[in-house]
């Protein structure tokens, strides 16, 4: 789980050109939208929504099961992990 972790916050990184971001510097645990996390917004999200798609294969059936999923980078591998086809 630690290296699908990593891997997801290297992506997350890359698509969504967070400049002066390493995966260290991002909790797992931590919201990802909102002030308290990265600040991430409903753009983010769409970016968030399509690097699943490609890179898994995991198609959202509708957009409120992205809000419980996207809480936290832990949470989207946890859903990832479940649901992966690639």
């Amino acid at each position: 789980m630690d290296q699908l972790i990593n891997e997801l916050k290297t992506q997350l990184i890359e698509a969504l050109n967070l400049e002066d971001v390493t995966p260290e510097d991002i909790d797992a645990q931590a919201p990802l939208f909102g002030a308290d996390g990265l600040g991430l917004d409903s753009i983010d999200a769409l970016e968030i929504i399509m690097l699943l798609e490609k890179n898994y294969g995991i198609r959202l059936a509708n957009a409120a099961e992205g809000k419980t999923i996207f809480t936290s980078i832990a949470n989207i591998a946890d859903y990832v992990a479940k649901n992966r086809k690639k």
